[in-house]
């Protein structure tokens, strides 16, 4: 078997094989259970064991799989914790490929090799994740810059993969929404291994947020193609590097602003939001800003979606319950004309309880994201959700709320305490905008 196995066969062989050794590790600490001869710290080392494993193997998968392992770290409750912390290593933690690979990918893509290309080029990467690996290079006109380079394979694996996906997803829910979630996953990966387009998208968020407060790449073409992509080179540290430097709360709280804004920044930007928020795509710089990375999974949702997205936190802070329902209906979360009335109540129940949980920041002028309390709040919510095991939702939903949810969760990590009135100020602005519109928001 090949280092970047491309067929079918090849990759499913590896997610099986995972699979059954994850499955008999678990089995054999139960039966020791039974007996008698197991105990908490066993349990949390084999969790951590298992998600090793699993992590090993879907590296060698790179792609797709590893960027399925990226979405479960970004999982808040369901998973163990200790799958949280290991999958993490997802975003920008993968083992890199070899420097003679890695010269070869550059030779064919730009024509010739880096240390004719560049003054200096750094042949070790300093950072890999589950579609691309980056370099540091100087260009002849001294600038700094960053090079990322796809791994071989990942573009021609996405319909494989995800068709092994949704065959073994639809062993556990075979529901009509099915194909629409994976076709929104297909079309975003698609978007994610063209390296062209994510750097138009770079040069897009540049020029709206490269300010004091913000920092981001700029994109450098001629050193550019779908495979290889070039930008300016931006420093600072990622959420771990800067929690082990012992920050103090006045910076967790500066930077934890900082990512509060950027979220609010933008929505009223044409229904386009940045929908990769997790900590390897964020920098907290030594000059105090807030530096942005990977602008490969940008969405643009349909207005309809949008809107109604953006109008949950209108009925849910005027506790408006005809308008949750008429809401949650057009998001596609609740059956106007269900078969079990029973069922979606309890379903509806539960969307308010999450939604009014979840919004509780705004109900604040300031927001302690620290307190343990409320994100144990939060994971025993996702826990419920497992039991409504029917798929829920618009399409749109993945990457919309990805956004929201990885801000959450690096808001909690970093222990932060943010000022609510100005986003409010943004959301109550942005909705009687649409309001005033007379903007259709009965369907999505």
């Amino acid at each position: 078997m090949s280092d970047f196995p491309s067929s079918r066969f090849q990759r499913g062989s590896i997610i099986a094989k995972t699979g059954l050794k994850v499955g008999a590790n678990y089995a054999g600490y139960h039966l020791k259970k039974v007996l008698g001869s197991r105990t908490e710290a066993d349990k949390k080392a084999l969790h951590t064991q298992n998600a090793t494993e699993i992590f090993k193997e879907f590296s060698k998968l790179r792609g797709t799989a590893l960027k399925l392992a990226q979405t479960l770290s970004l999982d808040s409750g369901v998973l163990p914790e200790e799958f949280v912390d290991v999958m993490a290593q997802a975003q920008y933690k993968v083992p890199p490929i070899n420097r003679v690979l890695v010269r070869t990918i550059i030779k064919r893509e730009l024509g010739a090799y880096p240390e004719k290309l560049f003054a200096q080029f750094t042949p070790d990467a300093v950072a890999a994740a589950s579609i691309g690996q980056v370099h540091r290079a100087t260009l002849h006109d001294g600038r700094e810059v960053a090079i990322k380079i796809q791994y071989p394979n990942v573009r021609e694996t996405i319909d494989s993969d995800l068709s092994i996906a949704k065959s073994v997803f639809k062993r556990i829910v075979d529901h009509p929404s099915t194909d629409a979630y994976f076709a929104e996953v297909r079309d975003k990966l698609l978007e994610e291994t063209d390296y062209l387009n994510e750097g138009r998208q770079m040069e897009a968020y540049a020029g709206l947020f490269n300010s004091e407060k913000f920092v981001t790449p700029r994109w450098i073409p001629e050193f550019s193609t779908p495979r290889v992509l070039t930008m300016t080179f931006v420093d600072g540290r990622h959420l771990d590097a800067f929690l082990a430097e012992n920050p103090s709360q006045e910076e967790r709280n500066h930077f934890g602003q900082l990512m509060w804004d950027f979220f609010h920044a933008q929505i009223d930007n044409n229904y386009t939001v940045y929908a990769d928020a997790h900590p390897g795509n964020f920098l907290f710089t030594h000059d105090g800003r807030l530096g942005i990375l990977d602008f490969g999974c940008i969405k643009q949702s349909p207005p309809d979606f949008f809107n109604n997205y953006i109008r949950l936190f209108d009925v849910h802070m005027r506790d408006d319950a005809y308008g949750m329902r008429e809401v949650y209906q057009n998001l596609e979360m609740i059956d106007p004309n269900p078969t079990d009335t029973a069922f979606e109540e309890r379903f509806y129940a539960f969307c308010r309880g999450f939604g009014n949980h979840f919004l509780s920041p705004y109900t604040q002028e300031t927001f302690d994201f620290g307190d343990p309390s409320y994100e144990r709040i939060i994971g025993e919510y996702a826990r419920e959700a497992t039991k409504f095991t029917e798929p829920r939702g618009s399409r749109h939903f993945i990457y919309v709320s990805r956004l929201h949810v990885g801000l959450y969760r690096m808001l909690m990590k970093l222990g932060a305490v943010v000022a609510t009135p100005e986003a409010k100020e943004t959301l109550e602005g942005y909705i009687a905008k649409i309001s005033s519109e007379g903007l259709e928001l009965a369907e999505t």
